[in-house]
């Protein structure tokens, strides 16, 4: 049974969620995470505390405030009376943040991501709607680990992608369903909550400026391997192609990626299709991401190098 006394802390990142303009021509960011809350007259009875972390176009999330958002979270669902914490954020990088919370934290309570498609501004914002939810969410008993709450579905940061563009229904699950749905206030699970070990935040201490550097490439007709030779001169340490089909890789970018092996680049392959994920291992073939979006296996190799240190 939730409680409308549980607190709630809000930690808000900017996004189209907090965007101010049209549709299309808006300022990603321009409301501070206390004036979402004031827009969403349901969220007034709740016990809530909000903490601007950073105020930013998700499309230009960096490594700086991943750190910061990651150590902010963690303290705060330390807190004994914090039943569970919600993240303001922008569709666009949604996926990856969502995913290195999820490896680095592992939270055994909610830490709930939410965003919107239109701004705060728009005739029909999606952001309060998936702002109560997500807060809804957060309270929910037994709820844990980094969810995706948007357009009434709830995903799990393993699994959740963007899809679409514009749309409000931009979300989906590759091949996974949602976790659970929301309904009228209500928190209907489907399956289990997502669980996992934590990386730590030690694992991230280092200033981001001595973190690995990854990237990803791309595989396609006509591909020139320059990009391989020219991240491995700038010293990258890790690529992930984004291959085509079950992660096949032209047969000259492939070429350039075994020579840059031999000079200590670690490679992993995923796909570029929408759905599904890289099935099996082919001998010869590079190491398989899995289910992993290219976006999400590029942070999962960040974070291992990371841990290899």
């Amino acid at each position: 049974m939730q409680s409308e006394s549980a607190r709630i802390v809000i930690l808000g990142t900017g996004g189209t969620i907090a965007g101010a303009g049209d549709n299309v021509g808006y300022a990603a960011g321009s409301l501070n995470v206390t004036q979402l809350l004031l827009a969403v007259p349901a969220l007034a009875s709740r016990t809530l505390e909000a903490e601007q972390v950073a105020q930013l176009d998700s499309k230009d999330m960096d490594h700086a405030t991943w750190q910061q958002l990651a150590r902010r979270a963690a303290h705060h669902l330390a807190r004994p009376e914090v039943a569970g914490v919600v993240v303001t954020h922008g569709t666009d990088t949604l996926e990856e943040t969502a995913w290195f919370l999820q490896r680095v934290l592992a939270p055994i309570k909610p830490l709930v991501m939410t965003a919107s498609m239109r701004p705060a501004t728009s005739l029909q914002a999606d952001g309060p709607q998936n702002l109560l939810d997500a807060v809804t969410l957060a309270a929910e008993p037994g709820a844990q680990g980094v969810l995706v709450a948007v357009g009434g579905e709830v995903w799990a940061a393993a699994d959740v992608r963007k899809t679409q563009p514009f749309r409000i229904d931009a979300f989906e699950g590759g091949d996974a369903p949602p976790v659970a749905s929301l309904r009228e206030g209500r928190v209907l699970r489907w399956r289990d909550w997502p669980r996992g070990v934590a990386l730590g935040l030690a694992t991230i201490e280092p200033p981001v400026a001595a973190w690995p550097r990854v990237g990803i490439v791309s595989s396609h007709a006509g591909v020139e391997p320059v990009l391989v030779h020219a991240l491995l001169d700038a010293g990258y340490r890790g690529l992930v192609v984004e291959g085509t089909g079950n992660g096949t890789v032209n047969a000259a970018l492939d070429a350039a990626l075994q020579a840059a092996a031999q000079r200590g680049l670690l490679v992993w392959r995923a796909t570029r299709c929408q759905r599904g994920g890289i099935v099996g291992q082919p001998e010869g073939a590079w190491p398989s991401a899995g289910a992993l979006t290219p976006a999400k296996a590029r942070v999962e190799l960040l974070l291992r190098l990371l841990v290899a240190r």
